[in-house]
């Protein structure tokens, strides 16, 4: 299945816990003010990729911990990731780890039009959500960027109706 990413890191540290794959989706709505990565933002821009290909690298590596999905928003192209979730899910012991602008709780009406979402959620092991704001940055934080932004146990926030957060 095709997907359009701006990039990926082989072997990341900073993208959450462990050594990580991290796919960077292009695409975002959000617009966040000082963001990270703001080339990612077009929808046009980078580039096509096949998300066989990509499992391929990924279970080439046995250092790693997990796979993290980051982008622009990964929530903007959840059918291509959530096959590429699926297989590692079925195949691995990998993680998946998601950061998107949307807090959980939009992420959960999105799931009740949109299959798709209700899909990558349910591969999902740790969601970082919320705008990044560039009033509340902090380097202090653990794998996010700004104090608003929440780590999320998501397979027990899913079974439990409610946020639960996790610690990293």
């Amino acid at each position: 299945m095709e997907i359009r990413i701006a990039g990926t890191v082989s072997e990341s540290i900073v993208d959450g816990p462990g050594i990580r794959y991290t796919i960077f989706t292009q695409g975002c709505p959000h617009h966040c003010e000082g963001c990270h990565n703001p080339e990612t933002h077009d929808f046009n821009g980078g580039r096509l990729a096949d998300t066989d290909r990509i499992y391929e690298h990924i279970v080439r590596d046995p250092l790693l911990k997990g796979v993290t999905f980051s982008g622009g928003d990964p929530f903007c192209q959840p059918a291509p990731l959530y096959d590429l979730g699926k297989k590692l899910k079925e195949n691995t012991s990998l993680d998946i780890m998601i950061y998107t602008g949307y807090t959980f709780e939009q992420l959960l009406d999105m799931a009740k039009k949109d299959i798709n979402v209700k899909n990558l959620l349910s591969v999902a092991d740790i969601i970082v959500d919320g705008r990044f704001i560039l009033a509340q940055r902090s380097l202090e934080l653990k794998f996010k960027g700004s104090r608003n932004q929440r780590t999320i146990d998501c397979q027990r926030s899913l079974a439990e109706g409610k946020v639960i957060l996790k610690e990293l």
